[in-house]
């Protein structure tokens, strides 16, 4: 920048200087800027002393203020205090108040409850109790009935096995004696005779199945059925009648049907049963055939037990039919009970134990059989072979042929040509 020329502030003109004149401003200029500086200096002074002044009285005026704050907030603190104290003593009795009161409530709680906890100790022993005399009731007559029906299944699988053995011993009887005589010819017995054994067997197995009820023999030359089976009840109640036909043949017939039918007619009995070695071919163990019931020997005495409880059924709807509605009314109730649910579970449990029972002992009964079938097999073929030499020696004219010891028609060996 060229110090000799000096710009007007106005028009902005250059105007050259000299040294001299340039000199004298710069001396002018510097006076001058010295004085303001000195000013603001003073000023400066004057203000950082007011500022000073001012910060010390407020410093005093805060002192004071606080010290009358700290007062104040002293005594407002004890105040507060107090009332603090006053209040938490208040709350205190109170909730110690309340506490006394929980206290006994719970104390009376506890009581009741101990109270009600002793009566159910003692009503739990007193349930337990009948609980326990219940169970060895129950389990009294479950050994009753499992013993009884264990019993009456032997019962029927010996009397089984003797009238097939009955059957076999026959057999074997006649060809003994048709041995030791050579000359008479033995037979196997009249179908006659083999219908009376079983007859006698069915009534037998009847009466020792039921004690109360009349089993009536329908006697030889009179018209009617076998056995006349009149139902009855433990108190005595007739409930009604099943006429039995013992049938041991071959072949059925059905010739039988038509005339148990005008049998049952005349006898007015509400059942009738054929019993028979030799059922339909469309018949396995027990069916009804034209209205009339029709069973194998080994079924008998089950299809009984069921014909009997229907008849008894029958009679007890007919006896509680003048007050049905109560005693429906009772009926579901009791059928909706727990006790009878646990009796029906029981029964059910007891049935399965016996079916099992039942099962072992039918395996170890049919081993039985098996062998002494063999034996009899054995027996019979040994019989047959000593008849066969004794008739080979005293020739066909002097020893007849015994039937039961020939071929059946149909096995005998065709020759090939």
């Amino acid at each position: 920048m060229n110090t000799n020329i000096i710009i007007c502030p106005k028009c902005k003109a250059e105007i050259p200087l000299t040294d001299a004149m340039a000199h004298q401003v710069r001396e002018q200029m510097e006076n001058e800027f010295a004085g303001r500086q000195r000013e603001l200096l003073e000023k400066i002074t004057a203000r950082e002393k007011a500022v000073a002044d001012q910060a010390s009285s407020l410093t005093e005026a805060k002192k004071e203020i606080d010290s009358q704050v700290a007062e104040k907030l002293s005594v407002e603190r004890k105040k507060l205090q107090a009332d603090a104290q006053a209040q938490a003593k208040q709350d205190f009795t109170v909730e110690m108040q309340d506490l006394r009161n929980q206290l006994v409530e719970r104390q009376q709680k506890l009581a009741d409850a101990q109270k009600s906890e002793l009566k159910l100790r003692e009503q739990q022993r007193e349930l337990e109790n009948r609980t326990k005399d219940l169970e060895l009731e129950v389990a009294r007559k479950l050994d009753e009935e499992r013993n009884k029906i264990a019993d009456q299944a032997r019962q029927q699988a010996v009397e089984a096995e003797k009238l097939k053995l009955a059957d076999k011993d026959n057999l074997i009887k006649g060809l003994q004696e048709q041995i030791a005589n050579l000359q008479q010819k033995a037979t196997q017995g009249s179908m006659q005779s083999q219908g009376e054994s079983l007859e006698l067997e069915l009534e037998h197995q009847l009466r020792s199945a039921f004690p109360f009820d009349e089993i009536a023999e329908v006697k030889k030359g009179v018209q009617g059925a076998d056995v006349k089976h009149y139902v009855r009840t433990n108190n005595g109640l007739e409930c009604g009648v099943i006429l039995w036909e013992a049938k041991r043949a071959k072949n059925w017939s059905a010739n039988w049907l038509v005339k148990l039918k005008e049998d049952q007619r005349d006898a007015k009995a509400e059942l009738a049963v054929i019993v028979t070695t030799s059922p339909p071919e469309s018949l396995r163990g027990i069916g009804q055939v034209d209205g009339v019931w029709v069973c194998e020997t080994p079924f008998a005495l089950g299809l009984a037990a069921a014909l009997r409880q229907g008849l008894i059924s029958a009679a007890a709807q007919r006896i509680q039919q003048a007050n049905r509605a109560d005693k429906m009314e009772m009926l579901y109730e009791h059928l909706c009970s727990v006790e009878f649910r646990q009796h029906i579970e029981a029964i059910v449990e007891t049935y399965l134990g016996l079916k099992e029972q039942l099962n072992t002992e039918r395996r170890a009964f049919a081993k039985q059989w098996k062998e002494r079938e063999q034996q009899i097999e054995k027996a019979i073929t040994h019989t047959a072979m000593l008849y066969g030499g004794i008739q080979g020696i005293a020739g066909r004219e002097a020893l007849p042929e015994i039937k039961s010891l020939q071929l059946v028609e149909g096995d005998a060996p065709k020759n090939k040509h």
